[in-house]
């Protein structure tokens, strides 16, 4: 079966994809379920993040990832059952990411190459006879950490602050919901083409100051302009 819940910047959540998989619903009525729902505008910003992704026939989608709080709101309108049975499964993997979470950390493989490396220069420089060693080492740990600089794009937590910067520029630009689609289209399209990246998730990680501060700026383009 489809992975229910996942672990995203530290939070158990999942997403409108796999909801409609497992209540057996199409995904653009699960989509409407959200946008639907009758509650606050800053839970729906706090639970229910809106975000690109790339189907099975490489067209730029939209889902929503959605908090455990997202989901016991959204699902109550889900009823029979089907649907009480699924709801238990959703209770039962949260709880058992919520254990995930409080494992000690895995290092990642980052993280796990530059302790080696500094690791291997401490113990070389009490040994003088492997001082040549040491400095080779050195030069290793910073050609690769500029290599990595180079490469690394935003983690989930990174994709998440980006998300809900796009999120409130939109809410505090267009107060009338049905227009707001647009202005995520634009400001996304806008994103990509600037920092020349197929989704905001290709961004660099060491770029993300600037993509939020390009965000803070940002003003629409009106029809015509």
């Amino acid at each position: 079966m489809t992975q229910l819940v996942f672990i995203e910047n530290g939070q158990t959540v999942t997403d409108s994809l796999t909801v409609a998989e497992v209540f057996k619903k199409e995904h653009k009525h699960v989509l409407r379920d959200i946008k639907s729902l009758e509650c606050s505008e800053e839970f729906i910003e706090s639970n229910f993040g809106l975000i690109d992704y790339t189907d099975s026939r490489n067209r730029t989608q939209q889902k929503y990832i959605i908090s455990q709080d997202g989901f016991s709101f959204l699902a109550m309108g889900y009823t029979g059952k089907e649907a009480a049975r699924f709801k238990e499964m959703y209770i039962t993997e949260f709880n058992r990411m919520k254990d995930e979470i409080s494992k000690p950390p895995v290092l990642t493989e980052r993280q796990a190459i530059i302790q080696s490396l500094k690791l291997t220069a401490e113990m070389a420089e009490e040994v003088e006879v492997v001082k040549a060693t040491t400095a080779e080492h050195g030069t290793k740990l910073v050609e690769i950490e500029q290599k990595l600089d180079k490469q690394i794009t935003l983690n989930s937590g990174q994709q998440r602050t980006l998300q809900r910067a796009i999120s409130r520029k939109v809410y505090a630009i267009e107060p009338e919901k049905d227009a707001r689609g647009e202005l995520f289209q634009q400001l996304h399209r806008e994103i990509k083409d600037r920092w020349q990246v197929t989704s905001y998730k290709d961004v660099l990680w060491k770029e993300l100051d600037n993509v939020l501060n390009y965000i803070t700026y940002w003003r629409p383009i009106k029809k015509g302009e």
